[in-house]
């Protein structure tokens, strides 16, 4: 009787054990696949940003860029464009 006993214990630690593996590994591959998820979610995310900025330095006016290929931001300028300045100030904070 004492043998059948401890069989009993054996196999539900057994049991218990493959139990508690299986949801570990599920666990692990969940969470694994929720930071693959992430980082491609952030790849993305700058991606789109750096192809914001590409946009707004393309299609920025030609008249409002200094010689340098920045915007000029003195307003007592007579070549001063605005809406050039706005965003530019726009696509830095952006970044």
């Amino acid at each position: 009787m004492a043998a059948s006993g401890a069989n009993v214990l054996r196999y539900s630690a057994l049991g218990s054990g493959v139990f508690y593996g299986f949801y570990h590994q599920q666990t692990l591959n969940s969470h694994a696949e929720q930071q693959k998820l992430q980082r491609k979610y952030q790849t993305e995310e700058s991606l789109i940003a750096k192809a914001k900025a590409e946009y707004t330095k393309k299609n920025m006016p030609s008249g409002s860029k200094t010689a340098g290929g920045g915007v000029i931001s003195d307003p007592d300028d007579p070549k001063f464009d605005l809406e050039a300045y706005l965003t530019m100030k726009m696509a830095d904070e952006a970044k």
